[in-house]
């Protein structure tokens, strides 16, 4: 009888990344993995820290940020489980252009780049994989500057809102924000004032109805209108 998967072993094959990788792959991977226990406002590493792997999120969120000369911060993603960041880097082996925080207890994974790095030379897919990764996270990008540069606040903060709702298709919807209007406000390119009065606009509208971070969309379709 197969000895039981570890908590590790169990993490690692259900990223993305490792979906394909065979048992001795896994096992390869995992010499070089370690879990790490976030708490709520760690900074995972910061701005210029060197890279030694790229991480992927078991449990909470991760904010990725760039810190301002005014100190303040513009917050480029929000992460939750399952997606990874830090690829890019270790493959330019540059120093993190941004810092990782914690927005709530969790726990991620830490796969070091030396580990990696022989388990690609050793198997393709891995890399063909990764590339795919990053290509999808630069196309994001490209969206997000393009949003910032075409699209109004109110239609910025409508596009959020049907995204965490999974689309238009059905009727309504019950979105849970994942961090703070702060942080989110960071994330969309606006100032926590402009997104608190797009909320109470499209409030008055009847277009959601918001409670703190929860916030009911009563018809879908009217909501994606308004983003027209």
């Amino acid at each position: 009888m197969p000895e039981p998967l570890s908590h590790l072993q169990i993490a690692l094959t259900s990223l993305p990344l490792c979906r394909q990788l065979d048992a001795l792959e896994i096992q390869a991977l995992l010499r070089g993995t370690r879990e790490l226990a976030l708490r709520r406002g760690e900074i995972l590493f910061s701005k210029g820290d060197p890279s030694t792997g790229f991480f992927s999120i078991i449990r909470g969120q991760i904010k990725l940020a760039l810190p301002s000369q005014q100190g303040g911060e513009k917050v480029l993603e929000i992460m939750g489980p399952g997606q990874s960041f830090g690829e890019a880097v270790m493959f330019m082996d540059a120093p993190y252009p941004v810092f990782a925080q914690a927005l709530t207890e969790g726990a991620a994974l830490h796969i070091s780049k030396s580990v990696l790095f022989a388990a690609m030379a050793r198997d393709p897919r891995l890399a063909r994989k990764m590339l795919a990764g990053m290509s999808m996270r630069l196309h994001n990008l490209i969206q997000d500057v393009e949003a910032y540069t075409l699209q109004s606040a109110r239609q910025r903060l409508v596009a959020y809102l049907l995204q965490r709702a999974g689309g238009a298709a059905q009727a309504s919807a019950e979105v849970q924000l994942p961090t703070s209007k702060t942080v989110i406000a960071s994330r969309l390119n606006l100032t926590p004032e402009t997104l608190s009065r797009v909320l109470h606009s499209l409030s008055e509208a009847g277009l959601i109805v918001v409670r703190g971070r929860h916030i009911r969309v009563p018809d879908l379709p009217k909501l994606a209108a308004a983003d027209a």
